[in-house]
């Protein structure tokens, strides 16, 4: 298998729809493969699935145990060169996937890689990330005042956003799984940090882009209880 595709859901039918038809092609490829992990859903995700793609793997559980933990839940079941982790408020396209996966042939010292996200006015998600901390928190919502300064060409980041990362299998046997630890951010800047020291490139490529339906969840309230968590 080249690629394996994971998406976890929590009671976000409306957006997983949206996601899964722009992923419909990929059902007719031998050599990628599509596992969807429900994190606890109540909203009738499960049967929707079920009975609109039936071809793709599914992995139920039974209480939302956090984003690491459904995402390594559907890590195990993998078996692409390449694993693809993409939030399910994402619409993908052939371009971006492909141009990503040919990418990752052609650059072996590269563990993972990611895309522009953009949201559907066209607007670029600042998704190429510094490590976050108390400065950070700080200097984003500063920044958020002024015009953010967007990459126009690939580059390496301190690291990328879990929405769309996709991970070399080699780094996977290397790095080992995501920290379940945390339930919530920053497991995604967590895992570049133990790829990178194992010796592998985080590469952002905004010359691809998908949509993404992000939400500034921790950026409204500097002091939040969710942005606190992402304070460690």
């Amino acid at each position: 298998m080249r690629l394996s595709i994971i998406l976890i859901s929590w009671n976000s039918l409306a957006h997983l729809k949206e996601c899964l038809a722009s992923l419909s092609y990929t059902l007719q490829k031998e050599d990628i493969e599509i596992i969807w992990v429900d994190n606890g859903s109540t909203d009738g995700a499960s049967r929707y699935v079920k009975e609109n793609y039936p071809q793709i793997q599914t992995v139920t559980l039974p209480c939302n145990r956090g984003v690491a933990y459904a995402r390594n839940r559907g890590i195990e079941k993998a078996s692409g060169k390449y694993i693809l982790l993409l939030d399910d408020d994402t619409i993908a396209n052939e371009n971006a996937i492909y141009g990503m996966v040919a990418y990752m042939d052609f650059h072996p010292g590269t563990g993972i890689c990611g895309c522009k996200l953009t949201n559907t006015q066209k607007e670029t998600q600042k998704s190429d990330k510094e490590y976050p901390g108390l400065g950070i928190k700080f200097y984003t919502f500063i920044r958020r005042k002024n015009k953010e300064i967007f990459h126009t060409v690939e580059y390496e980041p301190e690291y990328l956003i879990g929405a769309c990362q996709m991970i070399r299998r080699e780094v996977l046997d290397l790095t080992g799984l995501l920290d379940e630890n945390i339930f919530y951010g920053p497991e995604d800047a967590d895992f570049c940090i133990r790829v990178r020291n194992n010796g592998f490139k985080i590469v952002y490529l905004p010359q691809f882009s998908i949509i993404h339906h992000w939400k500034r969840v921790t950026n409204r309230k500097i002091f939040s209880k969710l942005a606190c968590r992402h304070i460690q």
